[in-house]
């Protein structure tokens, strides 16, 4: 199975962080905040990973280069300045990311995760299968409620957030304009609707790392841990 790791954003919030620094190369305990993704995914037994790029993605490739360090072949799907949003990004990677089901890790969270365990649930066909959290503090209406296995509406106070790590089959993206922006939430909409939306609830640690504050907060965690 292969990996996409999603670093194209512009970090706006994290402003003035990534004026001149990629969101994902930012470091949180010492290393950027991507490294601890390759790390898990190489240890999980992933070998080949897609990393788009668009706000300064030269500097993660210059950075990360091959991927021969952790054991990994990375490859790049660069995007036009502005970015393609979630899924218009994976849509443009398709070609790499080859026609069997693929794991997405949103390159500005901080997950233990165990992804081995994680891409052993199987991946509903045309679908996806999307890992849920408890609300966090700056998102307490949540994304989606969980029926069993299966992903539905948003009901009531009976919520989580969908924590930006997910299997998805190809064909969830097969409609998806060429090189247009789009974001994900219309895809998940419609899949829920298909029938085709399952996820689980992860209890341990996550975080989006979505503010110098949030990520200030995890680099003193990290480093105390």
């Amino acid at each position: 199975m292969k990996a996409m790791i999603l670093a194209a954003g512009r970090g706006e919030r994290m402003r003035p962080l990534t004026d001149y620094t990629p969101k994902p190369l930012l470091l949180a305990g010492g290393k950027p905040l991507i490294v601890w993704h390759l790390e898990k995914l190489a240890a999980a037994g992933f070998r080949e990973v897609i990393i788009n790029h668009a706000h300064l993605g030269e500097q993660i490739e210059q950075t990360l280069g091959r991927g021969a360090q952790w054991g990994l072949t990375i490859a790049y799907s660069p995007e036009p300045p502005g970015a393609l949003e979630t899924a218009g990004g994976i849509a443009r990677a398709l070609p790499q990311l080859g026609v069997d089901p693929f794991l997405v890790v949103n390159g500005d969270v901080f997950c233990d995760v165990d992804f081995a365990a994680f891409v052993r649930h199987a991946c509903p066909p045309a679908g996806a299968h999307l890992l849920l959290v408890d609300n966090p503090a700056h998102h307490g209406g949540g994304d989606f409620s969980l029926c069993g296995e299966r992903i539905v509406t948003a009901d009531g106070e009976q919520t989580l957030t969908y924590a930006g790590i997910g299997l998805f089959s190809p064909t969830l993206f097969r409609d998806v304009p060429p090189d247009q922006p789009l974001k994900l939430r219309p895809l998940l909409d419609a899949a829920i609707a298909a029938g085709i939306l399952s996820g689980e609830r992860h209890a341990g640690r996550w975080v989006d790392v979505g503010t110098p504050q949030r990520l200030a907060e995890l680099d003193q965690e990290l480093r105390t841990a």
